[in-house]
């Protein structure tokens, strides 16, 4: 009889998977509150230099200035953000933003965002970062992403371990693939670029190389001017 159910148990133990799927994980975001923001952060910019204004530049950064806060500009309110810190160098800014604008909107507003959304969601994933994934999620969820393909890449699951979730098809799962790749390995495999290269095209490809390069840009300004998500903000990445 021992026997029996010691062979039971195991049988049970073989059957129960060695953690949930990523669907099923629980997790609460955290809102930030004053006590999370770290000393020497300006409330300006929520970072380690204060903001940029428009009068401390000479006329050459007025001109920077001008190419992101405009009325047709996604900072028409003003400088946040890491772009924001961009104009720290502002001949640099200048020349950034419109190639940040190309990559994830396209030359005529025309790219489609649910993918350019799941790249960048998949980049900051892979990179750890937290406000980049914050700042992106509600976005990635507004172009249409499916929740199911949120959970897969917050929990960062591997793509052999996904199974069928609605709208996870080739295109998807390569973007997740090369993106994955660019970041952790020393370079994309042959299998990643050759499945790129047919869906995307050589010009698709590069674009989302440049799209993640951005974003690894980005990244590295988030952590060199400590940029935080401002009180009242939610947390929407596990991190440890």
């Amino acid at each position: 009889m021992k026997l029996h159910h010691l062979t039971l148990a195991v049988c049970v133990l073989l059957l129960v998977p060695a953690s949930a799927p990523a669907q099923e994980r629980e997790f609460t975001p955290h809102v930030v509150t004053a006590e999370d923001i770290p000393p020497g952060i300006h409330e300006d910019s929520w970072a380690r230099v204060p903001q940029i204004t428009r009068e401390s530049l000479d006329a050459d950064g007025q001109r920077a200035y001008d190419v992101i806060v405009n009325p047709d500009s996604r900072y028409s309110t003003g400088l946040r953000g890491p772009i924001g810190m961009w104009m720290n160098s502002p001949l640099m800014a200048e020349h950034l933003f419109p190639a940040s604008s190309y990559l994830r909107f396209g030359a005529d507003g025309n790219r489609d965002q649910r993918l350019a959304e799941l790249a960048i969601l998949t980049a900051a994933r892979a990179l750890n970062s937290q406000y980049e994934w914050s700042a992106h999620e509600g976005l990635g969820r507004n172009a249409g992403l499916e929740e199911e393909i949120i959970e897969l890449l917050r929990w960062d699951t591997p793509l052999a371990d996904a199974g069928d979730l609605p709208g996870l098809n080739e295109p998807e799962r390569t973007i997740i693939r090369v993106v994955r790749e660019l970041i952790r390995d020393p370079k994309l495999s042959d299998e990643a670029f050759e499945a790129a290269q047919r869906i995307f095209g050589n010009q698709g490809l590069m674009d989302i190389a440049g799209l993640i390069g951005h974003y690894t840009l980005v990244n590295y300004t988030l952590k060199a001017f400590d940029v935080q998500r401002p009180p009242g903000s939610e947390l929407t990445l596990p991190l440890p």
